[in-house]
């Protein structure tokens, strides 16, 4: 088997046009990712799922943002809304509500040809913590986090469903939005390993995570996206031994042309570079810098994939009868 290009790309809308069919077939992406413009109908998704990994030559895993809440791509009638997590996490039975979200995003997804989710968020909120992210987090200390990641990673591999955790190794002590701006954490060491770092290393074991890109100042002045020195701790302290796959490459917390920092970051050690906006120029700028993988990353890449099961049989009747009786319960209804 030929290696798979260092990339999991986005395309630029409901299908693929010559060129991207071109750029894909030529390069041989690792997986793909949907955003709200590539999402008409099921059939439309469907057909474009089967397209992507025609062009990959493979049969890559295609990944969205599903958390619920403000981040989720698919909405009704293709897919339920669902509270923000953060108050989720404040509820009764919150570790069952977590993992009923999960288990349920999950066959929406595989139904729609869709086997990948960039969950769980296993970031720690803070007070402070950016708006962005706040009330995407899974909980305000380390062992709720824990506990509720759990529960959603179950789900998501109960469903068939590939889950990616994020952001490593934590973006909870960000106070800027990663997407405008690059968050500098000033707190020392010892405080995240006893706290952010912890929640990672308790999921280590996972094929698939995330990086962040923010800035430890008491470890190293590079944003942790980019970071020899971070990736070190997340291979070594943490133990992550999974695919690290980078946070978006075009976000504007990092400075330098797209191709300069996919190629910094897998000189830092991510495994394979994550590009969303579907930009074609950039991509294959971005395909030219950063090959394909090496045998390790393919090692981990191919771990990754054989992680990716058959849904475990259920009564998804009844699991939906029992989320729409949490939500009942609930003052919330709307995900904001």
């Amino acid at each position: 088997m030929s290696a798979f290009g260092a990339v999991i790309l986005g395309c630029a809308g409901t299908t693929l046009s010559d060129s991207e069919v071109a750029l894909f077939s030529g390069t041989r992406p690792f997986g793909f990712i949907l955003f709200n413009r590539n999402l008409q109908d099921a059939d439309q998704i469907g057909a474009l799922c089967d397209a992507l990994r025609e062009a990959a030559g493979h049969n890559a895993p295609i990944f969205i943002d599903q958390e619920g809440g403000r981040v989720q791509r698919l909405r009704p009638p293709l897919a339920r809304d669902w509270p923000a997590p953060l108050d989720d996490a404040a509820a009764p039975n919150a570790e069952r509500r977590f993992y009923l979200r999960a288990r349920l995003i999950a066959e929406e997804l595989r139904g729609l040809g869709i086997d990948g989710n960039c969950i769980p968020t296993l970031d720690i909120a803070r007070t402070d913590t950016h708006a962005v992210l706040r009330n995407r987090c899974y909980g305000t200390d380390g062992a709720t986090v824990i506990r509720h990641g759990r529960a959603v990673v179950r789900g998501c591999l109960d469903g068939g469903v590939l889950p990616v955790m994020k952001h490593m190794p934590g973006h909870g002590l960000g106070t800027l939005d990663s997407h405008l701006d690059l968050p500098c954490v000033a707190t020392d060491r010892a405080t995240l390993d006893r706290q952010d770092f912890a929640v990672f290393k308790a999921f280590a074991d996972l094929p698939l995570g995330m990086t962040a890109h923010l800035v430890f100042e008491d470890i190293d002045p590079r944003p942790a996206t980019l970071s020899p020195v971070m990736n070190c701790i997340l291979r070594e302290q943490i133990g992550f031994d999974g695919l690290l796959m980078t946070d978006d490459i075009s976000m504007q917390a990092l400075s330098g042309t797209i191709a300069e920092r996919g190629s910094a970051a897998r000189k830092a050690g991510c495994d394979v570079v994550l590009h969303c906006n579907g930009d074609l120029a950039e991509m294959q700028a971005l395909c030219d810098a950063v090959g394909v993988m090496d045998t390790q990353a393919q090692a981990r890449a191919e771990r990754a994939l054989q992680a990716r099961t058959a849904p475990k049989p259920v009564d998804i009747a009844a699991l939906r009868a029992e989320a729409d009786a949490f939500m009942a319960l609930d003052p919330h209804t709307d995900p904001a």
